[in-house]
């Protein structure tokens, strides 16, 4: 007699047939995935394993690296120029949490009242994204040149004051970084269901009111990862900086990537730079530690 759900003539039953076929979809995913996994180990853990122990060594990049313990991140502690640098990447970011946030927001409300020409202003606000940072910094820089721009005009030399340097270099990174905003919270606002709109204007809301009560609390998720992806990039912030100031004058415009490339390469410093790297990721796991602890609070979708 046959077992039950055993098939007649195959001694097996449908269930380890199904099992089987289970085990090896998962074997064929794992192959698929083995390369990226590999490379992964190579290119991103296998450098940052070496990273977290070179910042426990004094080394030059040269030779082999000596154990001191935590002389680095004790010397980061007493470090005037590391604050300096530390404080810089605080403005910064808190410049790129308001402006560049509120123009995106503010441009891709606007272009969906819109019906003709969206798809052009679209391509418009992005292509300053897409163009090398070299080449936009090397733009501007010619732009607002004391000798031949509109530093010229107005007797300002906006990259070489203390006082103007790093707004300025923020204003360029920013002309740069706010039409990819754009172009996502817009995408996230026509994913808005328009009947709440319509709802809210039966209730007379305004645009306005239908942009505070509707379309923020609609796009939530969006914002708030956006607004994540802002700080984690605003402390890694180097191209800009470097092309146009390169963290001059006198330190004004230094950020903790410029600061960290100057200890590496500049002076030889590859253990010191180690250890400012490490606080860099570590302010990052924490800004990504907070935004998981609010999302699971909140149930966001993203």
């Amino acid at each position: 007699m046959l077992a039950p759900g055993q098939v007649r003539g195959t001694g097996t039953t449908p269930r380890s047939g199904a099992g089987r076929v289970s085990r090896r979809r998962g074997v064929i995913a794992w192959c698929f995935m083995l390369p990226l996994i590999v490379i992964n180990v190579l290119v991103v853990l296998g450098p940052s394993v070496f990273a977290l122990y070179s910042s426990f060594t004094e080394w030059s990049g040269i030779g082999a690296p000596r154990w001191i313990g935590l002389a680095n991140y004790v010397e980061l502690a007493g470090d005037s120029e590391f604050h300096a640098a530390l404080w810089h990447n605080i403005l910064w970011t808190a410049f790129f949490l308001v402006v560049p946030m509120a123009m995106g927001l503010f441009g891709a409300f606007a272009l969906t009242r819109i019906r003709r020409f969206r798809l052009l202003f679209r391509v418009v606000y992005f292509v300053p994204y897409i163009v090398a940072s070299v080449v936009t910094a090397a733009i501007w820089q010619n732009l607002l040149s004391p000798d031949v721009g509109l530093g010229k005009v107005a007797g300002l030399n906006f990259f070489g004051s203390t006082t103007l340097a790093l707004p300025t270099v923020a204003f360029v990174n920013n002309w740069a970084w706010w039409g990819f905003l754009v172009v996502v919270f817009l995408a996230a606002m026509q994913g808005v269901d328009p009947h709440l709109y319509e709802a809210a204007a039966l209730d007379g809301a305004g645009p306005f009111r239908q942009f505070w009560s509707v379309t923020l609390p609609s796009i939530r998720p969006t914002f708030m990862f956006l607004g994540l992806m802002t700080i984690i990039w605003s402390f890694l912030s180097f191209d800009f900086v470097y092309v146009l100031t390169q963290g001059g004058p006198a330190g004004t415009t230094d950020v903790l990537s410029t600061l960290l490339y100057r200890e590496a390469f500049a002076s030889l410093r590859a253990g010191y730079a180690s250890a400012i790297g490490v606080v860099m990721a570590l302010i990052s796991g924490v800004v990504v530690a907070v935004y998981l602890v609010m999302r699971s609070r909140k149930a966001w979708a993203i």
